[in-house]
């Protein structure tokens, strides 16, 4: 009864026979697919799946070298600010009579604002003109009694002492006819004061006092603020290492100024440097300059934040690509040039500078020669391309 078992085993081993050469199957497939995928991905960009040297074509955007001339800017954040802005206060006491302006109106200087009361200063003006009078009619009879007095030291019919004293006393009246005239003036000149004026010409603030109130010469709020809004000036700051350039461009010609809001979005205006201020910041080594610029739209506003472009150079006939063509390689800046036939080369540039996404190329390109400007890290010296677009140069 023994002898059956050994046959049953046998059988069971049979049947597991296929299950594990499955599994060797399944696993040698899986070791064939890794080694396949690790070959492919040991391929050099551009090489065919065959392994075959003929490359890829790998698609790029281009851009053709263009010569033209390019300005040079120099960029700066700032404030715009008014050219004069005066307070305009009473000279003398008085009475607020009338006010005369608009808030926010346009006004001339020497255009009448305000009335102050005047009555005082004519009486002082009268009082004066009386004293001129009185002093003048004194005088002419000084100076008759000089002129017998003369006459009469002649036939020595009085002393010289005499004579002298009504020398000194014509004198003295003269002194006090001049006196008389000077008060004469200061009466008219507080007269005149009693009319308030616009010693600018600018655009009225917010009224400060109205009509009815009592004002003085040494009020310190004033009546009004006048601001000259055209031309208005921008203060604005650049780097100490752009002086020189800066003084250099301004020796030869004036130098133009553009304004812009804060983000450079909207052009505010256009004006010419009008001062380099005279020492650097030590604590942000930054120089001040200002800009003079015409406001007849009034797009500018005293305090306003703005950002400043100074043209300081236009170079000539400067060969120009984009600045996303410029690579950088372990010896210096490099572009990919592509030929005719759609290859590309990799070749050592030296670029002047970079303005506004534009890169001005000193050495290295030619007139008319494409570079890529999209796609370079897909690429690899002699890689055939595909130009799918094309980029401004």
């Amino acid at each position: 009864m023994a002898a059956p078992l050994p046959v049953a085993e046998s059988a069971s081993q049979r049947r597991r026979w296929p299950f594990w050469v499955g599994i060797l199957a399944l696993f040698g497939v899986g070791l064939l697919l890794v080694a396949r995928l690790y070959r492919g991905e040991s391929k050099p960009v551009g090489t065919a799946p065959g392994g075959s040297a003929a490359a890829r074509p790998l698609p790029v955007v281009v851009a053709q070298v263009a010569e033209r001339d390019v300005p040079i800017y120099l960029d700066g954040l700032g404030n715009a600010l008014p050219l004069s802005s005066v307070t305009v206060k009473p000279q003398v006491d008085g009475r607020l009579v009338r006010v005369l302006f608009k808030e926010g109106q346009r006004v001339q200087k020497g255009d009448l604002l305000a009335e102050i009361d005047a009555r005082p200063f004519t009486i002082q003006l009268h009082q004066a003109e009386a004293g001129l009078a009185r002093d003048t009619a004194q005088l002419n009879n000084a100076r008759v009694a000089l002129a017998r007095n003369q006459a009469l030291i002649k036939d020595g019919l009085i002393a010289q002492q005499q004579l002298d004293d009504q020398q000194a006393n014509v004198n003295q009246l003269l002194a006090s006819q001049q006196a008389d005239r000077a008060q004469i003036e200061a009466a008219r000149l507080q007269l005149d004061y009693a009319n308030v004026r616009a010693p600018i010409g600018g655009v009225t603030g917010v009224r400060l006092i109205d009509a009815g109130n009592l004002v003085r010469a040494s009020d310190a709020t004033g009546l009004v603020v006048i601001t000259e809004l055209d031309p208005m000036a921008v203060v604005f700051n650049l780097p100490q290492d752009d002086l020189l350039r800066v003084n250099r461009a301004q020796a030869l010609e004036a130098l133009s100024v553009e304004v812009m809001n804060r983000d450079g979005t909207q052009p505010l205006g256009k004006g010419t440097l009008s001062l380099v201020d005279n020492q650097v910041n030590s604590a942000t080594a930054t120089a001040r300059l200002k800009a003079t610029v015409p406001n007849p739209d009034r797009l500018l506003w005293p305090n306003q934040f703005v950002k400043v472009r100074l043209l300081v150079e236009t170079r000539k006939n400067a060969l120009v690509i984009p600045g996303a063509a410029i690579q950088r390689g372990p010896d210096g800046s490099l572009v990919y040039v592509v030929s005719a036939a759609n290859t590309v080369e990799a070749r050592k540039v030296e670029v002047e500078s970079v303005h506004e996404a534009q890169a001005i190329i000193r050495k290295g390109l030619a007139r008319g020669e494409r570079v890529v400007v999209e796609g370079q890290g897909q690429l690899r010296p002699n890689a055939k391309v595909s130009v799918r677009g094309g980029a401004p140069g």
